[in-house]
């Protein structure tokens, strides 16, 4: 048996258990650092710590402040807030006391909260501020179940019977442990294995959210798993900004825990360039959306700084594609990231001129970022490969506890997902459909098993809905979601995610794309524009002070894009091809359902949207 089989078949049955076992060993090493905004709101943040003691010293609180409110084991605490270091204890607190996570994304209107919250039968919600107090407030009648809120920023929010403030939680907690100072070691060691842990609900591309449930087991092998890679180690510093509602961030806890490394956490996102040389990560996980932007903001800064300097980004940036090609496929050869000497000194120069100040915007000591949750355009993860930044593209879903597969460190290789976890089972059905087993996998759908023997097979297996290929060594290769394929009227399949990946590397001013084509003749996209990127252009062309829908609607912008979709046309098959476009009035957002809170794009509520758009590009065809 291989040392990682060991560790994971030999794992606790919870997280919590795994916590308890962290604070024994190491009580005063650095568990959490988290940013506290200057009293004047002038300034930089100061960044505070906890220790693994005092982090517990908080996470038992909230854990015996919930059992003094009434929470039984396995019944549920919502908790609808942004990425915090609350966020972190507040879970916790709510594992230690055998009870279960239902996560809330902080956008969710409050129709869908109060959905969540019922359907779950959410006993106490922890909110984080009077904006979420006040969706449960608008929706109390049609909430019986829940018996308390508990609020972590109470400014602006009315307290009382009803609503406490987490810092009264903690201190009910607090001298309810001493009257029971043996009660979260007897709670925790009363978890079982199978013990409902986490309820998240699917944002969903279509329909009613639907809730995952996900055992205590699930974390516990997470943990395991994730360290067994080797790919974290006791000296790491993660960089947590994702959304902790999401199975992504949550994941990255369960490592966090088990290995002992620090985590610096502020879900702000508008502050990650800010913070970035601040915390001066080792990693960090995104989504593809984040590195997109990045890339867009350094092309489109180079090309403000005039011809010159755009035609060096340009030249730097296929260098920089070329010799993450090339090493990656010496590597897989012969063991070793070589590359011919003409291209070495090319990629030296380049290095010095452009990708230096890159990782230098990333903090300077990044050993790899984790990407997930949508897939990374190959042409962009080349040029972060060359330019230092590497980036192991991983691959999970909420019903397999978010990371399934991941790419194996130095063995990485860009557009593929890499290996399973050790524990993880995958086979490709006959229809390409990725399926999975292994610890890591739901126990079905809160309440709906009709839904649940629709994906999960009585001997384990879970269908992913998701098509991709094996190579002959084990890395996976993800081609499209299975009801996202496109046929078109000709009988021509087409994967619409490839094409759209393809052009985000192509075009620096795109935020979103959806490409349509299903029982066509031929395809079109509907195209939004990165309102930040859009605008400094249209200052350099004849455009400025102009808002984002004039400069989205100007013939000028029309023609530009129109090149760029010139370009991609040219490396796709002719059915592949864009014939029309459309540029949108606005970008696409959460606020209008049109992405998931993980920015995945929700094709049938865009096309829906914007019918109007997809039926003027083909009035007047003959559909076959």
């Amino acid at each position: 048996m291989s040392d990682a089989q060991t560790l994971i078949e030999n794992r606790p049955p919870s997280v919590a258990a795994l916590f308890l076992e962290r604070v024994a060993a190491t009580p005063d090493a650095e568990a959490y650092r988290y940013p506290v905004p200057p009293a004047s709101g002038e300034g930089p943040d100061d960044w505070k710590s906890l220790s693994w003691a005092q982090a517990a010293e908080r996470v038992y609180a909230i854990a015996a402040g919930l059992i003094e409110l009434g929470v039984r084991p396995e019944e549920r605490v919502a908790l609808a807030s942004s990425t915090r270091v609350e966020w972190l204890l507040a879970d916790l607190g709510i594992m230690c006391a055998g009870a279960a996570t239902t996560t809330v994304y902080p956008q969710t209107n409050a129709e869908e909260s109060a959905f969540i919250l019922s359907d779950s039968e959410s006993k106490v919600l922890i909110a984080e501020n009077a904006d979420q107090l006040a969706k449960a407030v608008a929706k109390r009648p049609e909430l019986p179940e829940l018996h308390h809120v508990v609020v972590i920023d109470p400014a602006g929010a009315e307290t009382g019977d009803w609503v406490l403030t987490l810092a009264e939680l903690e201190s009910r907690g607090a001298a309810y442990l001493e009257k029971h100072p043996e009660l979260i070691k007897e709670r925790v060691g009363a978890i079982t294995r199978e013990q409902l842990a986490t309820l998240i609900y699917t944002s969903g591309t279509t329909g009613r959210p639907k809730g995952v449930r996900l055992p205590h087991d699930n974390w516990s092998y997470m943990a395991k798993a994730i360290a067994s890679t080797g790919l974290i180690g006791t000296d790491d510093v993660q960089y947590l900004w994702l959304p902790l509602a999401h199975v992504f961030g949550k994941v990255l806890t369960s490592g966090q825990i088990e290995v002992g490394h620090v985590t610096a956490v502020d879900g702000r996102v508008d502050k990650i360039i800010e913070n970035l040389p601040v915390v001066q990560p080792t990693y960090m996980a995104a989504v593809p959306r984040i590195f997109e932007k990045v890339y867009n903001g350094v092309a489109a800064k180079a090309r403000a700084g005039g011809g010159a300097k755009y035609k060096i980004f340009q030249w730097a940036a296929e260098v920089a594609r070329e010799y993450a090609k090339v090493t990656q496929d010496n590597f897989k050869r012969t063991g070793t990231h070589s590359a011919p000497f003409a291209l070495a000194a090319r990629h030296k120069v380049a290095d010095t001129l452009v990708y230096a100040k890159i990782r230098e915007a990333f903090g300077g000591r990044l050993r790899a970022c984790v990407s997930g949750s949508a897939a990374l355009a190959p042409e962009i993860g080349y040029f972060f490969a060359g330019a230092g930044i590497h980036i192991l593209e991983g691959y999970g879903l909420t019903e397999s506890s978010a990371a399934s597969f991941v790419n194996p460190g130095e063995a990485y290789r860009t557009g593929t997902v890499g290996k399973p976890l050790p524990g993880t089972e995958v086979r490709i059905a006959e229809d390409g459909e990725i399926l999975l087993r292994g610890p890591g996998i739901m126990q079905g759908y809160h309440k709906l098993p009709d839904k649940t023997a629709e994906v999960l097979e009585s001997d384990g297996w879970f269908h992913t809905g998701d098509i991709g290929e094996l190579s002959p060594d084990g890395y996976l290769r993800i081609t499209d979601r299975k009801k996202d394929l496109i046929k078109t009227s000709g009988g021509k399949y087409i994967a619409p995610a490839e094409v759209e990946g393809q052009f985000k590397a192509v075009c620096p001013y795109v935020s979103n794309i959806l490409v349509h084509g299903a029982d066509r003749n031929y395809c079109t996209a509907l195209i939004a524009l990165d309102e930040v990127a859009i605008l400094d252009w249209a200052k350099e062309n004849g455009l400025d002070g102009k808002s984002y829908a004039e400069v989205v609607a100007a013939p000028g912008t029309v023609e530009m894009v129109d090149g760029y979709v010139k370009q991609l046309n040219e490396g796709l098959q002719r059915w592949q091809t864009i014939k029309k476009f459309r540029l949108l009035p606005r970008d696409l957002d959460v606020e209008h359902g049109e992405i998931t809170p993980s920015l995945k794009l929700k094709r049938p509520v865009v096309e829906r949207e914007y019918k109007h758009l997809i039926d003027e590009m083909y009035a007047g065809t003959r559909e076959a």
